[in-house]
């Protein structure tokens, strides 16, 4: 068995090769440069594009060709009759185009977005505090839940008259109806979000002396966002279909009157266009409110994501 020597000014070469004139210094080519210092070659951003254009265009494929059969069927497949009842798309954009231009659709679709955003937020607020009350007492629970299932189980439909009867014509009814029906998608997926937090992060919580409103504002209501935004993207959806019933029935404006009074008047373009508004409005919100989800529970991908 040996014992290697060593100078102290190979020593100290060792340590920093700046001390050894004759040492090659490592350059930024490196292993720790090469996958941080390193820009990404034109060709990897072109390949990294046309990836991502291949995904945007397989989930939109679908779109494309439901738009492409609107267009050619009314054309070359249905018969004469049936094109009066069914135009092909691009009269339907061209008669969106038109309530456009005059001022029509913006107007129609002002009043529905009012009276939407109004409802749905007066239930959203409303709802995520009555299910947070409800999850966490017990009490409150048993009293409120008998009366609570008889609401959830009537269509909301059903009490159009009685709203209208008892609110009038006017926005009121309208409101109030939007709010009822996006309360109780957003109650019961704010008690279930509750209810499913893992007890151990409660336990843990408590143990560190938390107060039970710190305990809300920090574990609760973190762990039930996700399921909180699930009814709340249902109940947005909810507002919008049954503020479009409501103004078919009673209303001098909004979406739903621009629909049926285009069918009653036989301006068939106007009320595809009408519904191909509703459409994209939909689109829109559920968009929004899944960028909202995301945003405020980013947490749980950060946690969940690989290091």
């Amino acid at each position: 068995m040996s014992t290697v020597l060593t100078r102290p000014q190979d020593a100290a070469a060792a340590v920093d090769p700046s001390l050894n004139p004759g040492a090659t210094q490592p350059g930024p080519s490196g292993p720790s440069a090469s996958g941080r210092g390193q820009r990404p070659t034109p060709a990897a951003r072109l390949g990294a594009a046309a990836r991502h254009a291949g995904r945007a265009g397989w989930k939109s494929l679908a779109v494309v060709l439901f738009l492409a059969l609107w267009e050619v069927g009314p054309l070359f497949l249905a018969s004469p009759a049936t094109r009066v009842f069914l135009p092909p798309l691009h009269e339907v954009l061209a008669a969106g185009a038109r309530l456009l231009e005059n001022g029509q659709l913006q107007s129609h679709l002002q009043a529905s977005l009012t009276r939407s955003v109004s409802g749905f937020g007066i239930a959203v607020v409303s709802a995520v505090v009555l299910g947070l009350l409800i999850a966490w007492y017990g009490w409150l629970n048993s009293f409120l839940n008998p009366l609570l299932e008889l609401f959830r189980n009537t269509a909301t439909l059903a009490l159009l008259p009685v709203f209208t009867l008892l609110l009038g014509i006017g926005e009121e009814s309208k409101i109030t109806i939007v709010a009822y029906a996006a309360f109780f998608p957003v109650l019961l997926n704010t008690i279930a979000g509750v209810r499913t937090v893992d007890p151990l992060l409660i336990r843990a919580a408590k143990s560190l002396g938390l107060n039970s409103f710190r305990l809300f504002q920090k574990v609760i209501l973190p762990s039930a966002v996700p399921t909180i935004f699930t009814g709340i993207r249902m109940a947005g959806t909810s507002s919008i279909l049954v503020l479009i019933a409501a103004e078919m029935v009673g209303a001098k404006a909004g979406l739903g009157y621009l629909i049926v009074n285009a069918q009653s008047s036989f301006l068939i373009p106007d009320m595809y266009a009408g519904i191909l508004t509703v459409s994209v409005v939909g689109l829109l919100v559920n968009t929004v409110l899944v960028a909202l989800e995301r945003h405020f529970s980013g947490w749980r991908t950060a946690v969940g994501s690989d290091t």
